[in-house]
């Protein structure tokens, strides 16, 4: 199986800026698409990046410009780079990977993290 392991989350105040990371036990990291949800207090969990096996990548609106998705191969990490936060992006941020691209985009990764809390004051 493969094991998903998030790092980065913290206090931020709003306009500041994390790094996320999320780093695979796998051999073929380059074979899996990776992506990113959140889930807020009383929210369903939602949506935010992927980036795809041929680093493809796609957001969601609320973070379109301010959020970019990477991935680093060679240390079989993908990352959050995440500015301009926002109280709104309060939540616990998970890591989600599967062999498609399009399981991931719509949270049906075979594969989940803990998770990283992130939490961002006013």
């Amino acid at each position: 199986q493969v094991q998903l392991k998030e790092s980065g989350g913290g206090l931020v105040q709003a306009g500041g800026s994390l790094r996320l990371s999320c780093t695979a036990s796998v051999r073929t990291f380059s074979d899996y698409a990776m992506g990113w949800f959140r889930q807020a207090p009383g929210k369903e969990r939602e949506f935010v990046a992927v980036i795809g096996e041929r680093s493809s990548t796609y957001y969601a609106n609320s973070v379109k410009g301010r959020f970019t998705i990477d991935r680093d191969n060679a240390k079989k990490t993908a990352y959050l780079q995440m500015d301009n936060l926002r109280p709104e992006d309060t939540a616990v941020y998970y890591c989600n990977s599967d062999l498609t691209v399009s399981a991931v985009r719509v949270g049906r990764g075979d594969y989940w993290g803990q998770g990283t809390q992130v939490t961002v004051s006013s």
